[in-house]
C-alpha cells in the first residue's frame, strides 16, 4: 500500500481454477473481488469456484485492515475499501472487475463500486446492511437482540465495541436454514471465521464501528448495475435493509428469498454471478431476472 500498510490478498488463479482450463466458450477472463463478512478472512469462497470456472472468473480477495495478514487501520470507514480494492487490482495488473460482498462485505463492495466507476463493471451484494443513517429505515427492526447489542456497543466507539462481551444466553442470529447451510455446502465459512475469531479482535471492532458511522459515500453514487440478494428471514441484516438499498441504487435489481436467512440465501450465489457476468458484458444477453 502507498501509505505503508500491509494488505494481504488472495488469488484463485486464472478462471478460478489453478489446475485446469476453463471452457473456451465461457466468455472472457474477468476478476471477481470477494469482499468478506464480519468476522472473516478474505479467502475467495470455495463453494463458488465451480461457477467461476464456468464463467471464466478469476476470484481474488483480501483481508480487510485488522484481519489476518493486513495491518489495522483504526478509524477506517466503509469508503476506505475503495482504496484497498484498487491496490489489489493494481497488484494483479487487472483493470476491470466484478465486486461481490456477503454480509459486512456488502457495504464494502458498494464502496469499491462507488470509488472505481471505470474499473468495477457490476456488483453483487448478498445479505448486506444499509447505512446506519439511512433516512426512513428503522435500522434495528427485525435484527436479533444479539446483533443489536454488538452494534449498539459500536455506536459508542471502538473501545466500547472491543469491551463488549456477548452474553452466555445470547439470542441466536441464524435461522434453521442457515444452520443447515453451514453444516452443508457453506461449511467453508468455518475456514475463514475460525481464524478471524482467533486473531486480533480489532478487525471486527473496526468493521462494526464503520457500519454504524457515516460510510463516506452515498449508495446513489454507485452507477454500475448492482444485484441485491437477501433472505426474507435474515436476523443479522433484516430484509428491509436490502429493500432500502435497492430503492436508492440507480441501477439495482432485488432478489428476496422469503424463507432464507443470512447464509442460506447464498444458494442463489451461482445465479447471481451469472447475472453479474451478463451485466458486465462478458456473457451474452441481458442480466437474467429472478
Amino acid at each position: 500500500m502507498t501509505d505503508g500498510r500491509a494488505l494481504r490478498a488472495y488469488d484463485s488463479g486464472a478462471a478460478g481454477v489453478p489446475d485446469g482450463p476453463a471452457p473456451a466458450d465461457a466468455g472472457h477472463d474477468l476478476v471477481a473481488v470477494w469482499c468478506h463478512g464480519t468476522p472473516n478472512l478474505g479467502m475467495p469462497p470455495e463453494p463458488l469456484m465451480t461457477v467461476a470456472r464456468e464463467l471464466r472468473l478469476r476470484w481474488v480477495g483480501y483481508d480487510r485492515p485488522g484481519y489476518g495478514g493486513s495491518d489495522p487501520l483504526p478509524g477506517r470507514t466503509v469508503a476506505d475499501a475503495g482504496h484497498d480494492v484498487a491496490a489489489v487490482l493494481d497488484a494483479l495488473g487487472a483493470e476491470r472487475c466484478l465486486v461481490v460482498g456477503h454480509s459486512g462485505g456488502g457495504p464494502h463492495a458498494l464502496a469499491a463500486a462507488a470509488a472505481l466507476p471505470d474499473r468495477v463493471a457490476a456488483a453483487v451484494v448478498v445479505s448486506s446492511l444499509a447505512p446506519h443513517d439511512a433516512p426512513g429505515l428503522d435500522w434495528f427492526a427485525g435484527m436479533s437482540a444479539t446483533g443489536q447489542e454488538v452494534l449498539t456497543a459500536a455506536e459508542h466507539g471502538r473501545a466500547a465495541r472491543l469491551a463488549h462481551v456477548e452474553r452466555a444466553d445470547a439470542e441466536p442470529i441464524f435461522v434453521q436454514r442457515d444452520l443447515d447451510a453451514l453444516a452443508g455446502p457453506w461449511s467453508w465459512f468455518m475456514d475463514v471465521v475460525e481464524p478471524a475469531l482467533a486473531g486480533d479482535p480489532a478487525g471486527a471492532a473496526d468493521d462494526d464501528v464503520a457500519y454504524v458511522t457515516p460510510w463516506g459515500f452515498a449508495p446513489d453514487a454507485v452507477v454500475q448495475p448492482v444485484l441485491v440478494v437477501h433472505g426474507g428471514a435474515d436476523l443479522v441484516a433484516p430484509a428491509s435493509h436490502a429493500r432500502w438499498l435497492a430503492a436508492r441504487l440507480p441501477r439495482a435489481e432485488l432478489w428476496v428469498e422469503a424463507d432464507d436467512g443470512h447464509v442460506s440465501v447464498l444458494r442463489r450465489a451461482d445465479d447471481a454471478l451469472r447475472w453479474a457476468a451478463r451485466a458486465a458484458g462478458v456473457l451474452p444477453g441481458a442480466p437474467a431476472r429472478s
